[in-house]
């Protein structure tokens, strides 16, 4: 790493610049993450970083992302062949948005055999895209399985049509369940559905409801996040004029108890707080080397990366992002290294979601003496030197790392 201040603080660019900046590979997983900035609607809820055809109109299109995806991924993977060690094999591919089946078939295949161009994908890599229900098809699912996808996560957020519409979601209640069973039907084994709780005015009927769609649809894995009101988006400003109510902590802890014990029932096991699976393989390799510390590249407006302790994050905007591909080098809009405190503040907040838990060697001599009130006060247990938290803990899972990383020396 440089030690003059003004070097430390460019961020990555070029090869011939950022080979010494850049650490090596950490020898985990090393995933790719492709960021697909285009939607069809925006949500109220959401505040990723994605676009409207009408909030981009001529400033920028998916061949003009997809010939800058090209050269940044070509760019990195020159990058990366600088360093020390060998580039690894990738473990997985994540295709995210935004909206990445507004590709269609053919643009994601095109995306993947832009990342096989540069990069060696392992032979049992796992390959995702995220997909919204009404932009999917049973040719779609065929297209995507021959290109080599191997996962489909697929936003299904509630059965019920006046949550969906408070959501500004625009499939219909059944669409989610016919798209996952349209993706079984191609061949895809592992297949996720998405569910939000908490919306303002929805039920414990519709919940339940919702939840029986997911399990009738036969899929492996469930993601289940509360509701969050981010600011800056439309269902902040609805809430901040008192045309909804905020959600309610109370009502948000019964509904993922609720969540937690069908699913559990039902044989998928959660693995991550927000996250169950019916085995093993069904869990989501890609993002389990966020949660374990892996390397992986980030491609696209506003992906971030994360190399050896070095993370970096690009330019947003996709025209800006475009033209700075255009230019040469890597779209970077800044870096930082981690210290050490920050990568255990990491660790700590990271793995303590984990259902393999924390292992008691990570800790501080302090942050050992929290964790055993933590046991006792009953959010945690400790198995095989790893704390582990209990259905109360995971329900105050954020409390539990305040509490260790705030112990007192």
């Amino acid at each position: 790493m440089p030690t003059a201040a003004s070097e430390a603080l460019r961020p990555p660019t070029s090869v011939e610049a950022d080979a010494p900046v850049l650490r090596d590979f950490g020898g985990g997983p090393f995933g790719i993450y492709v960021h697909v900035p285009f939607c069809a609607t925006r949500c109220g809820y959401c505040d990723f970083n994605t676009y409207t055809a009408g909030e981009l109109g001529t400033s920028a299109s998916p061949q003009s992302w997809m010939t800058a995806l090209r050269g940044e991924l070509a760019t990195a993977a020159e990058l990366f062949g600088a360093l020390p060690s060998p580039q690894p094999e990738v473990s997985s591919v994540f295709v995210g948005g935004g909206t990445p089946s507004l590709l269609g078939g053919e643009g994601l295949a095109e995306v993947l055999d832009a990342v096989r161009a540069h990069f060696t994908l392992a032979a049992d890599a796992e390959v995702t895209t995220e997909s919204n229900p009404e932009s999917t098809s049973p040719r779609f699912f065929d297209r995507i399985r021959a290109a080599g996808y191997t996962r489909v996560s697929l936003g299904m957020q509630s059965a019920a049509e006046h949550v969906l519409r408070v959501l500004d979601r625009t499939h219909t209640p059944g669409r989610a369940v016919a798209a996952a069973r349209e993706a079984r039907a191609a061949g895809f084994e592992h297949v996720n559905l998405d569910l939000i709780y908490g919306t303002p005015g929805e039920t414990d009927a519709d919940l339940d409801a919702s939840l029986d769609a997911v399990l009738a649809a036969g899929v492996d894995h469930v993601s289940a996040y509360s509701l969050i009101v981010e600011d800056g988006t439309a269902l902040a400003r609805k809430v901040r004029r008192g045309e909804l109510p905020a959600p309610d902590d109370d009502v948000l802890a019964a509904r993922y108890e609720r969540i937690d014990a069908r699913l559990t029932a039902a044989g998928l096991t959660w693995y991550e707080v927000s996250n169950w699976a019916a085995s093993e393989a069904a869990r989501c390799r890609h993002n389990l080397g966020y949660w374990d510390g892996g390397d992986w590249l980030g491609a696209g407006p506003g992906a971030h990366s994360h190399l050896g302790g070095v993370r970096w994050w690009n330019i947003k905007h996709p025209a800006r992002y475009a033209d700075r591909v255009a230019r040469g080098g890597l779209p970077t809009a800044g870096w930082e290294a981690l210290t050490p405190d920050e990568s255990h503040t990491e660790r700590i907040m990271l793995t303590a979601r984990l259902r393999t838990g924390l292992p008691l060697t990570a800790l501080t001599q302090a942050e050992r003496r929290a964790a055993n009130r933590i046991i006792t006060d009953g959010l945690a247990t400790l198995t095989d030197d790893h704390l582990i938290l209990t259905p109360r803990g995971r329900l105050l899972a954020d409390a539990v790392v305040r509490t260790l990383l705030t112990a007192p020396d």
